[in-house]
């Protein structure tokens, strides 16, 4: 039986050039101004999204690979997505936004102070994107770490951020206008952190959370005392949602997330297997299932027929060269590794990728292979090339209504929390993937048609 789903957008390019190499680019939306993104959000708010999430790159890469980075824009330029926030809020009244932020860039107290800030002008629609960075050190003036020193890293300053924000007591807010009594000092924690990575005191020179019962879901109030909504689900903080597969990346994500992000997989069992580790993490630091949404990325096609869909599937199984190298021009901005000019009917050295590569970029290059001597370039990237039919489960290309059988499926059969669509903050991308895919998921009770109270988190608490 169909039940609801939590929907949101992914901006797979960031605050990037949206639309750049696509026909759609000639609507001559000026991409680093406002009011493309607020036009698109609009539309995401009225099709009953719960949130949208701005990916970003602190860094263009390496001094050798800028060309690589920009050539395309693939991988720059990228304008901050936290000072875009105030924009799209200003144009929406229940849709949440969550930037990504990155530890290296941001203090914990100018991370706590600035967030603070946004939540209170969102009336609680922020939240934070938290991701974990190798490479971009060397703009900070900070030493490399690796992958698991990275979250060691990113453990200590959300940790930071969160003291941060609890730092007025529940009673330090007095706003007794007949005694002319703001606020009392001594309920402030003034404390003084010293830690591996960060060292600042407190307290935060910013007005706590407080969510008055007008911020309670009408779902969640109707529950009353007898509510199993944990306090975590009904405090005032911003969301944390985060990425990563890795153990070190699931046991953030356990310890911290409402939602974790997660590529869709095409069959229910590994979507339950998924669903199961995250779970695991979450129970492995004290907290429940429900403290934590697990929503899977992905990208559909929607075409008009199941003939359109076929068409398009064997067109893809026999790229030309030119298509060819227009998927190893975005591998190389990825990889930081110049792909373009390797003989196609060679495999790869692996020795060409550099330390900096991350090693979860260059396993999506091999797809399933183990090692790169098992298939030439060309094979890879017409691996990467080829499409699948979301009706037989072998790729997303699909009508809105076998789309929408797909989504209802893992939800009945996988109990699955939801999706993030991915792709440019465009109106024409939007349209293109929803405009019939909306009304079918309404029709069958998967994507609400109403929003509650309370902000960002209540979206997630709703159902």
């Amino acid at each position: 039986m169909a039940h609801p789903q939590h929907f949101g957008w992914f901006l797979s390019r960031g605050f990037g050039p949206h639309g750049w190499g696509h026909p759609y680019y000639e609507w001559n939306h000026p991409w680093h101004r406002p009011e493309l993104y607020q036009q698109s959000i609009r539309t995401l708010e009225q099709a009953g999204f719960d949130l949208v999430i701005i990916e970003d790159a602190l860094s263009l890469g390496n001094a050798e690979t800028l060309d690589l980075r920009i050539r395309s824009a693939y991988g720059g330029p990228k304008h901050d997505p936290l000072l875009l926030a105030p924009y799209l809020f200003d144009v929406t009244e229940h849709i949440g936004i969550a930037p990504t932020v990155n530890p290296l860039a941001y203090s914990p107290y100018q991370a706590a102070r600035q967030f603070a800030t946004l939540q209170h002008l969102s009336d609680h629609r922020f939240g934070i994107n938290v991701v974990t960075d190798v490479g971009s050190s060397r703009h900070f003036g900070v030493p490399p770490l690796d992958h698991d020193g990275a979250y060691d890293r990113a453990e200590e300053w959300l940790g930071a951020v969160q003291r941060l924000w609890h730092s007025w007591g529940p009673d330090a807010l007095v706003q007794d206008a007949t005694t002319g009594h703001f606020a009392d000092g001594s309920k402030l924690d003034a404390f003084q952190h010293r830690g591996e990575h960060f060292s600042f005191d407190g307290p935060l020179n910013a007005l706590p959370f407080t969510l008055p019962k007008r911020h309670f879901s009408r779902e969640n109030a109707a529950l009353g005392a007898e509510s199993d909504v944990s306090a975590e689900s009904v405090s005032g903080d911003p969301i944390v949602v985060s990425p990563g597969g890795s153990p070190r990346g699931l046991g953030f994500a356990g310890a911290n997330s409402q939602v974790q992000l997660a590529l869709a997989s095409l069959d229910v069992e590994s979507i339950r297997a998924y669903r199961a580790k995250v779970h695991a993490a979450a129970f492995a630091h004290g907290r429940s299932p429900a403290d934590i949404d697990v929503l899977f990325v992905f990208k559909p096609i929607v075409v008009s027929s199941p003939e359109e869909a076929q068409r398009l599937v064997d067109a893809s199984a026999h790229p030309d060269d030119a298509t060819l190298l227009q998927i190893a021009a975005g591998q190389s901005s990825d990889l930081e590794t110049d792909l373009t000019g390797l003989d196609l009917d060679r495999p790869v050295d692996p020795a060409i990728f550099g330390d900096h590569v991350s090693r979860g970029t260059i396993k999506g290059l091999l797809g399933g292979l183990d090692s790169f001597a098992d298939a030439t370039l060309r094979e890879l990237l017409t691996a990467k090339a080829r499409l699948g039919r979301i009706a037989d489960r072998s790729g997303y290309v699909g009508t809105a209504d076998e789309i929408a059988d797909f989504i209802e499926e893992l939800g009945a059969e996988a109990d699955n929390d939801g999706f993030i669509f991915s792709g440019d903050l465009h109106p024409v991308t939007i349209h293109r993937m929803l405009d019939e895919l909306v009304p079918i998921l309404r029709r069958r009770g998967i994507l609400r048609t109403t929003f509650g109270a309370g902000g960002l988190r209540a979206n997630l608490k709703d159902f």
